[in-house]
């Protein structure tokens, strides 16, 4: 017998309420399928089953409360094991391939901290073709980053079990390749089995806590976007409708029907699925306006010091360090020389308490083909202009390419947002939660300014701090801004800490 027990929840995550039994006792169970779903007041977790077998027991119903590591239910060995969907694919897939040598299963990479799902974006190669060891196969897209899948071994890819669109599981097998006389004929196998990849169930139910804070709180689930799996709507979903604004409650009419458009104008149209990162940006930035209180201040700054700085030095620069000297590593010592003076754009409220961060993780917003990242530069900080400048470059790179994990776009304490690169003159940046504060940059324009009673051509750029003003006071948002104004306008404040 296996027993089932609750996994690692998070850090200080100590009980959870089991949401959804997706089995019942007496079902077959395959190793690695969903059997439960747990809820806790930070995220939503899927136990998979740790073992082939049949479901016996379940000790935990659904709306329990658990703790780390309490026994959910058990699993017994059985012939009812044998037939699981996942399990009987397999000797299908790599029968073809027996004749010429073993086949080798390609498993969903690693896809960080808390992903736990994936979908197929792209395949590079088709069912019969010759693959060399470490060829990139696939790509799959998370909510952050995309991951490319290399072959773990040289053949040829029998069977592509989950296709383009799929939406894997971070265990879930994606293909077979098999020994290098493997018969392109495994093609038409493969056929069903990817086109069966995607399916899912229609009816969704909601998580038994979710329909119980929906009743007390008079919540119609209409009015709440679920994110648990299939759309499911759980506790924590009711919670921040339930704590939104009246307006924008309302995001409603998203997934509300188009109006109607005439057949003229269908045909001429273009319809393309939002990408998994697309969808995130779109939940993120909208969940920053219906959390924070959130309000943009405005300055402008005097660019000409920064500008003859860089040109006196930039050639010298680039020589000793191998990296050009570019203007976000101005901002970005001048952000952290104000983030001391006015520590609280640089914390987070946690519940009923504000938490202040003596460090600075830079935040710098990177745009993609694919949409908005935003790399985390630590400890800022305690770094030197060249540490900066090849950090920024570096991340900047791997943004591009779609190679940044996880963890480099995690636990950002302030964020830096630069429109001027693409000839934005004012904009209000949207926080990043739970950040306290974005600085966004834009372009540098020359423009008549009076100077000492003279009128002056002079290179401004406009500067705007977007922060929550639950947490940080007009006066430390105008404070905050003129710092960094005066450390640009006079760089030499920066080395004397002034």
């Amino acid at each position: 017998m296996t027993e089932v027990r609750v996994p690692t929840l998070g850090e200080s995550v100590t009980e959870a309420t089991v949401a959804t039994w997706f089995k019942k006792p007496g079902d077959a169970v395959a190793v690695d399928e969903m059997l439960c779903e747990l809820e806790t007041d930070k995220v939503t977790v899927e136990v998979p089953a740790p073992a082939a077998g049949v479901l016996g027991e379940i000790v935990a119903a659904e709306g329990d409360t658990v703790g780390v590591d309490a026994l959910l239910a058990n699993i017994t060995a059985g012939e009812g094991a044998a037939p699981a969907p996942a399990a009987a694919a397999a000797p299908a897939a790599a029968a073809p391939a027996a004749g010429g040598g073993d086949a080798v299963d390609v498993m969903v990479p690693t896809l960080g901290e808390s992903v736990t799902e994936a979908t197929v974006s792209t395949w590079f190669k088709a069912v019969g073709d010759t693959v060399a060891q470490d060829e990139m196969l696939c790509e799959l897209e998370t909510d952050k980053v995309s991951v490319e899948v290399p072959a773990p071994a040289a053949g040829v890819l029998t069977e592509i079990i989950a296709a383009e669109g799929a939406t894997v599981d971070a265990s879930a097998k994606l293909a077979v390749i098999g020994g290098a006389s493997a018969s392109a004929a495994a093609a038409p196998a493969a056929a069903p089995a990817a086109a069966a990849a995607p399916a899912g169930s229609a009816d969704v139910e909601n998580a038994p806590s979710a329909n119980k804070l929906m009743a007390e709180k008079g919540i119609a689930a209409s009015a709440v976007t679920g994110t648990g799996r299939d759309g499911r709507i759980m506790k924590e979903d009711v919670m921040k409708a339930a704590l939104a604004p009246a307006p924008a409650a309302a995001p409603a009419p998203a997934a509300a029907p188009r109006a109607p458009v005439s057949a003229d104008d269908a045909s001429r149209e273009e319809r393309v699925k939002m990408t998994r990162l697309r969808q995130t940006i779109a939940k993120r930035l909208k969940e920053s306006q219906n959390t924070a209180a959130m309000l943009t201040t405005y300055n402008e700054v005097d660019m000409g010091a920064v500008m003859d700085l860089r040109k006196e030095y930039k050639d010298a620069f680039e020589k000793k360090h191998g990296v050009r000297l570019g203007f976000m590593s101005f901002f970005t010592k001048a952000c952290c020389h104000a983030l001391k003076e006015v520590p609280e754009v640089n914390a987070e409220i946690d519940g009923t308490d504000i938490v202040y961060k003596n460090f600075v993780h830079m935040g710098v917003a990177a745009g993609t083909p694919t949409g908005l990242v935003v790399p985390v530069i630590r400890d800022a900080d305690s770094m030197s202009f060249a540490e900066i400048e090849k950090a920024i470059s570096e991340k900047g790179k791997r943004a591009r390419d779609g190679k940044l994990s996880m963890a480099e776009m995690q636990g950002g304490t302030f964020t830096l947002s630069n429109g001027g690169v693409y000839g934005s003159l004012m904009s209000s940046p949207i926080l990043n939660p739970p950040q306290s504060g974005i600085l966004g940059m834009h372009k540098i324009q020359d423009r008549p300014m009076a100077i000492n009673g003279q009128v002056v051509i002079r290179p401004m750029m406009y500067l705007a701090l977007s922060y929550d003003h639950r947490i940080v006071d007009g006066k430390g948002a105008v404070t905050f801004l003129v710092r960094v104004k005066e450390a640009l306008e006079d760089p030499r404040r920066l080395l004397m800490d002034l």
